[in-house]
């Protein structure tokens, strides 16, 4: 049974973000020390929209020891440290998929076509590397192409080419070459992009930082405060099917509504070429971003507030944020989960939906700092 909203304090933390090896940020609390092997696998790890399989097994194996693990009919994973009898109930989500596409059918002469799973930008497309992966696991290599522009009319050349227009080529010559490769209509298709640190101090590229950046803070906090006496339960939550309309946040039910979400996510950077410098909001290297509006969620003003005095009183580097598109889990919170105190906490990245994004480690550092204070502070919150 659905408990009303009031009865008691559940935060939901959704992550997002990136870090460098082993690196101090604002504190030199054990939390904010980097593991570049689990966020490398974090990002490199496949899990489409509806194939979360795989990384859900990581999250389940690094979560374990971290509280009582189970598994929701929609495919949420679940890992709860409790608390104090009668003390709040905070949820730290982070959404385990990513975007894809999916093969819709196959060509005479071998080649697949494909529909999106979720928002795509198809700028980004054509030439890009895929990994066809097959319904006994496994892994094909291909690449997105369309029709070359030296065969196109002069004005199809400047136009952004519709889904309908790219396909998968594997290096196939026919149908039957593809099925016999175990290939079929249903088959998931993810990005190719291994994730690497680059040159510029603090700053790393790879595909898939939203949100495998929150699966990495989520795995991080649970295991930083494993050990730890708070004075609340904690549920970390890793959600599916994101990407294409918050249908594993949205399927949470009865005690696993929370009373406050605190929502973790990978927000567009706005803080490349070309944009405007009046009002940026998502800056690399200046902390954590906390949304208080985009067109699917309004944060209440004594949340807000809350979590900004708590980065406040901790040194912790954040950029309050106000959005005019966008939107992640927290939209669940109307009607879905009856209208609780909701926000939005993220790590700006650049060039999201698309093979590879840029973070900065120090935004990493920030938004896992911040969330530990507030599972520490919780209890002073009163909405």
């Amino acid at each position: 049974m659905i408990a009303p909203p009031g009865l008691r304090y559940t935060l939901f933390i959704i992550f997002a973000g990136f870090s460098l090896a082993a690196e101090p940020s604002h504190s030199t609390t054990h939390h904010s020390m980097f593991d570049q092997n689990l966020f490398i696998k974090c990002s490199n790890t496949a899990g489409v929209s509806g194939f979360e399989g795989d990384i859900r097994s990581v999250i389940e194996n690094e979560l374990a020891g971290c509280g009582r693990i189970t598994r929701t009919q929609a495919g949420n994973l679940i890992c709860e440290k409790p608390g104090p009898e009668g003390s709040p109930t905070v949820a730290i989500i982070a959404h385990m998929d990513e975007i894809g596409f999916m093969v819709q059918g196959i060509t005479e002469d071998g080649f697949l076509l494909l529909v999106p799973l979720g928002g795509w930008w198809n700028h980004t497309l054509p030439s890009q590397r895929v990994t066809v992966i097959t319904r006994d696991g496994k892994h094909i290599p291909g690449q997105i192409g369309t029709k070359p522009p030296h065969l196109l009319p002069e004005a199809q050349r400047k136009q952004v080419m519709p889904n309908e227009s790219l396909f998968v080529d594997i290096g196939a010559s026919s149908r039957s070459e593809v099925e016999a490769l175990g290939i079929r209509p249903g088959c998931c298709i993810v990005p190719e992009s291994d994730c690497r640190p680059l040159a510029i101090k603090h700053r790393w590229m790879g595909k898939a930082f939203d949100d495998r950046a929150g699966i990495y803070c989520l795995i991080r906090t649970m295991q930083s405060i494993r050990d730890s006496q708070l004075p609340c339960t904690v549920r970390a939550i890793a959600t599916v099917q994101e990407e294409v309309g918050t249908r594993g946040a949205r399927s949470l039910q009865g005690d696993q509504v929370p009373d406050i979400a605190i929502i973790l996510e990978a927000p567009p950077a706005d803080d490349t070429f070309g944009q405007s410098s009046v009002c940026r909001q998502g800056v690399l290297g200046k902390g954590v971003q906390v949304r208080l509006f985009d067109p699917t969620h309004i944060t209440q003003p004594e949340l807000a507030d809350f979590v900004l005095r708590t980065a406040e009183t901790h040194d912790i580097p954040c950029q309050p944020t106000v959005r005019r598109s966008g939107g992640t889990d927290a939209a669940a919170a109307y009607p879905d989960w009856h209208g609780i105190p909701a926000i939005v906490l993220g790590v700006p990245t650049r060039y999201i939906h698309s093979h590879n994004g840029i973070i900065d480690t120090r935004d990493l550092q920030a938004t896992i700092e911040l969330t530990v204070q507030l599972l520490r502070d919780i209890a002073a919150f009163k909405s």
